[in-house]
């Protein structure tokens, strides 16, 4: 046996075991051989738990594959007299076959013409700045000081918050918060905003072949920006599309915008046939950065970067074959009849006439109910039957014998190969890797974009899809589970299913980088 790539574990008569890996080198060690029962029983347990799920998922083939057996063995007695008398009756019975079929044929017509049409995502794009727009802890502290704007407290409190707050030190903001003093003009901002967008979408038509007369529909989001002419006139004048396009402009959505776009682009291509539809999510930082002192307000500076995303959307039949994705399912959840979700983000001046962001202290645990409520919708549509089973008994059980009997986390690893947690934050990933019960590499997507990238809003979703592929981790049949908070406050998610092994596209935001990736963060 090759020793340099075997693997053994021995522990018996109370001696300890060791797990030698490539070379020799000591991996694990088993001190006491009573905790080999111990890990047998969870072994033991996890195959036990799989083989119900896969009696539970398969309990109708299971069930009808004898059915089935004995009728095809019935078939095969019957003899051949009964089946020239059965055409002969159905000879002498044109009429009521023709009515039949009519109405058979109607009835497929009707199905075909009414069903929903499928949404395949062609490919995207995400921006990636220049390099001259970094900005490195050790940098944005001190452009901070020497902005003037902040007091002692002030400078020490986004000092914390950058060290706590899960970012690298390649995060991009943009040019004028790299002037001293900052420049937040009308001017810049609009830079900003056509850097971004044109940026993704000259990558876009590039990687796709698809020329800008083809879209048909366009759909932009941006929270906070919002000029005259829109964003998504801009681009209408850009890449002079035609003038019949379908465009809207959302703003003031937040961070979920990404996915009520991709909700928007869908209902449209339900109603117009053999359509290209493009998404634009971005954010624009210039003209929204707090320059006061009120705490709340300050915590978006050191979190929110620059970027953006945009996505190739279709309803062509032909396009099934080069595209990456179709669209499954897109749930949405709004908590905004309730005053504390509705202002747990929330856009105001502080005492001295500074425009921000400001993030309420309850914002983990309305996220929370927001997420509850959507995967509430959600779940039925995706987890497997198992599941579903488990988590009404115990439901049932809580109800009718009022025991005290914790609520079943239901196991959406069994329902999702890849999850895209929204890169709001630290706290963000870490709470629902914890409800959720996920592993460190259902969030390594997540954890790395907010490292790499900052929170870059509605599109962070996009910059994850782009790790995962430039990682070669995403194989044909697999789903993903876009999920995106944003204020008012709401919960979005958007299921793909990958339609082929998905390769990253061509100058992807992930291409020279990847390989430093993933990187030891504060939370692991």
């Amino acid at each position: 046996m090759d020793q340099g790539r075997a693997t053994h574990l021995t522990a018996a008569n109370g001696g300890s075991g060791v797990v030698v890996g490539g070379g020799g080198s000591v991996g694990v060690q088993i001190h006491q051989s009573r905790r080999l029962p111990d890990f047998l029983q969870s072994v033991n347990l996890k195959y036990v738990k799989l083989g119900y799920h896969y009696l539970i998922s398969n309990l109708l083939t299971l069930c009808f594959v004898p059915l089935i057996i004995v009728t095809l063995i019935e078939t095969s007695q019957m003899e051949l007299d009964d089946i020239r008398q059965l055409w002969l009756h159905l000879q002498y019975n044109l009429v009521s076959v023709i009515i039949c079929s009519a109405f058979l044929v109607f009835g497929l017509t009707v199905y075909i013409m009414t069903r929903p049409k499928p949404v395949y995502l062609v490919d995207y794009s995400c921006y990636k700045p220049p390099d001259h727009l970094k900005a490195p802890s050790h940098s944005f502290m001190e452009h901070s000081r020497l902005t003037g704007d902040f007091d002692d407290s002030s400078l020490e409190f986004q000092r914390k918050i950058l060290e706590r707050s899960g970012l690298g030190d390649d995060t991009y903001v943009p040019e004028a918060m790299h002037a001293i003093p900052p420049e937040p003009t009308m001017a810049a901002a609009r830079d900003e905003a056509e850097k971004v967008m044109f940026g993704a979408l000259d990558k876009l038509f590039s990687n796709c072949s698809v020329k800008p007369k083809d879209i048909g529909i366009l759909v932009v989001n941006c929270s906070l920006f919002n000029p005259t002419p829109s964003l998504s006139a801009m681009i209408v004048n850009k890449y002079k599309l035609r003038g019949n396009i379908r465009s809207f402009n959302l703003g003031g959505m937040g961070c979920s915008a990404g996915v009520i776009a991709v909700d928007l682009a869908k209902d449209l291509l339900q109603v117009h046939r053999n359509t290209n539809a493009v998404v634009v999510s971005t954010e624009n930082i210039t003209q929204n950065w707090y320059f006061g002192n009120k705490k709340s307000m300050l915590i978006p500076n050191c979190l929110f970067r620059v970027g953006g995303a945009a996505v190739l959307l279709s309803n062509k039949s032909v396009d099934r074959r080069r595209a990456k994705y179709k669209l499954v399912h897109v749930v949405r959840t709004h908590r905004g009849a309730d005053d504390k979700a509705f202002r747990c983000v929330y856009q105001e001046q502080d005492d001295n006439g500074k425009t921000g962001v400001s993030l309420s202290k309850e914002l983990m645990a309305i996220a929370g109910g927001a997420l509850k409520t959507n995967i509430t919708t959600l779940g039925p549509l995706v987890l497997p039957i198992s599941e579903q089973l488990l988590f009404f008994a115990t439901l049932l059980v809580k109800k009718l014998f009022n025991a005290d009997v914790k609520p079943y986390i239901p196991d959406f690893k069994l329902a999702f190969d890849h999850f895209c947690i929204h890169a709001g934050g630290r706290a963000v990933i870490d709470e629902l890797e914890k409800n959720l019960q996920l592993l460190p590499i259902h969030v390594e997507a997540s954890r790395m974009t907010l490292h790499r990238f900052g929170n870059t809003s509605s599109s962070s979703i996009w910059y994850e899809l782009a790790y995962i592929e430039a990682k070669g981790r995403m194989r044909k049949g697999n789903r993903v589970w876009q999920i995106a908070f944003g204020s008012g406050f709401k919960c979005n998610s958007a299921v793909w299913q990958a339609l082929r092994n998905v390769r990253p596209s061509h100058n992807g935001p992930w291409e020279d980088s990847i390989h430093n990736y993933p990187v030891k963060t504060l939370s692991e």
